[in-house]
């Protein structure tokens, strides 16, 4: 039973993963868009900068992922 929670965690945490590194495409952007066209400059680096950090973040859970080991 322990072994079926852990493979559904694994698979929400694919999941998860997949949305994070879509969203902070489309930060980034959504940001440069705006950054560049003068519409809202300040947001634009903003945004460009968080979907940044948003994928560093994300980058680290992919390359060090948590153990789903149920005992």
């Amino acid at each position: 039973f322990a072994q079926l929670i852990g493979t559904y965690l694994v698979e929400i945490w694919d999941f998860l993963i997949f949305i994070g590194q879509i969203s902070g495409f489309i930060i980034v952007l959504i940001g440069a868009i705006l950054w560049f066209t003068d519409v809202n400059a300040g947001r634009g680096k903003g945004l460009v900068f968080s979907g940044i950090l948003l994928s560093i973040v994300i980058e680290y859970f992919v390359l060090f992922p948590p153990s789903f080991v149920l005992v």
